[in-house]
């Protein structure tokens, strides 16, 4: 199991790290695409850091073009949080890239073995505390 974990891992930072982000970034990137709009308090607690930490990870993000901020109408002090199409897209090609590295550690089972596989991983996870959404 552990091997798995490690090869998984190992592919997404190789994958992030090949397009310049941080694994902070990275997360930071996908919490964005998933919560759209989202205010840089509701980052940083996502990510449990500070707000002058996620103002520096952002100015990262807007530079690259994957992040930008919006101020409300009416409300000039409050600025929301929006993954661009590129940094959408990128989170995209993470998810491609997070799939195929899956069909090559499921590579030696067939359809049926993989079918007990995941009826017994789901069985394991049931009884694990879920993650926070991110």
């Amino acid at each position: 199991m552990r091997w798995i974990v490690w090869a998984q891992r190992k592919n997404g930072e190789n994958w992030i790290r090949e397009r310049g982000l941080s694994h902070e970034q990275s997360v930071t990137l996908v919490y964005l695409v998933q919560n759209p709009g989202a205010i840089q308090r509701d980052i940083a607690r996502m990510s449990r850091t500070s707000a002058a930490s996620v103002s520096s990870l952002l100015q990262g993000l807007e530079r690259r073009g994957l992040v930008e901020r919006r101020t409300e109408p009416g409300n000039e002090r409050s600025k929301r949080v929006y993954a661009t199409p590129a940094g959408s897209e990128l989170v995209a090609g993470f998810d491609t890239a997070m799939t195929a590295v899956e069909e090559t550690i499921l590579a030696p089972l067939d359809q049926a073995e993989r079918d007990t596989l995941r009826t017994l991983l789901s069985k394991i996870t049931a009884d694990l505390p879920q993650p926070a959404q991110s």
